[in-house]
């Protein structure tokens, strides 16, 4: 099996040009981190971690370092990780001290006794397994104190390695302004995250909307043996749209490598590597 990766750094507007820029510089960084893994033999889920976390180390994306205020000034971020081989899952919501939220889920996972955990609970238990914490105010950049409203830049990444395994991994700050301890999509499998035998979901975009659809599991269960994956997620971003009014947008990657990125917002980076190290770029 040929290794895919597919990055995504969130469904929103980037009004200047030199946004749009640092978007797809940013994504593209990131794919490289999960494709190094995957090129050296390693696993999907490896490798959406790796990738992941380069977007939450990236100030730009709102998620990690760059997550958006609550509405008391704070950040409070969600993450979840999907190993579509064994449909493990771990996630972890409303954290503030951790540096990388999709490391913690990780370790969720890895222990196996829950899906998602939130709040000081899951920042203990981080720290009892050796992850970095910070202090909160490290986490506040002077964008996102600045930061225009409309935008959601949750980010995301979907692999296939060479075994043929698939991953999923969503990490975001949620929304601006939001209420202290709303939780979004991100953390949510089935709604913001999923992967299994058949792909491997990523979505972005407004999160109540996303959840209520189930979105990643509606456009999984819609992706049958002959289905264009591309046609598929067009589908389900359609009924999200007409339904909700929300705008949203995913990544998709099946079992074939074939991948769809679509969105309804202005803009959504995306960045895909394949094959000998190809790299394809968007907005």
């Amino acid at each position: 099996m040929s290794p895919v990766l597919l990055v995504h750094g969130g469904a929103g507007r980037y009004p200047e040009a030199d946004d749009r820029a640092g978007a797809l510089e940013g994504c593209e960084a990131a794919a490289r981190e999960g494709w190094a893994v995957l090129r050296a033999g390693g696993s999907a889920l490896d490798a959406v971690q790796a990738a992941v976390m380069a977007l939450e180390d990236d100030p730009r994306f709102n998620a990690g370092s760059g997550s958006v205020l609550n509405a008391e000034g704070r950040v409070e971020m969600d993450a979840a990780i999907m190993d579509g081989s064994t449909v493990r899952a771990g996630a972890v919501a409303a954290v503030t001290t951790l540096r990388n939220p999709v490391a913690a889920a990780r370790r969720v996972l890895e222990e196996g006794r829950t899906v998602l955990r939130v709040g000081p609970a899951v920042e203990a238990f981080a720290r009892a397994q050796g992850l970095e914490a910070v202090d909160p105010a490290a986490l506040i950049t002077p964008r996102q104190q600045a930061r225009w409203q409309a935008a959601h830049e949750t980010v995301g990444c979907v692999a296939l390695d060479a075994q043929g395994r698939l991953a999923a991994a969503t990490s975001t700050g949620g929304l601006f302004d939001k209420p202290p301890g709303r939780v979004g999509d991100s953390a949510l499998i089935g709604c913001g995250t999923y992967a299994d035998e058949r792909g491997a979901v990523s979505c972005t975009g407004q999160g109540e909307a996303i959840i209520r659809a189930a979105l990643a599991m509606r456009v999984l269960s819609g992706l049958g043996a002959d289905a264009d994956p591309q046609a598929v997620a067009r589908q389900a971003l359609l009924w999200l749209a007409q339904r909700t009014g929300a705008e949203a947008g995913l990544i998709l990657l099946d079992h074939q490598g074939r991948s769809a990125v679509v969105h309804n917002a202005p803009h959504m980076a995306f960045c895909r590597i394949e094959g000998e190290g190809q790299v394809s770029r968007g907005l």
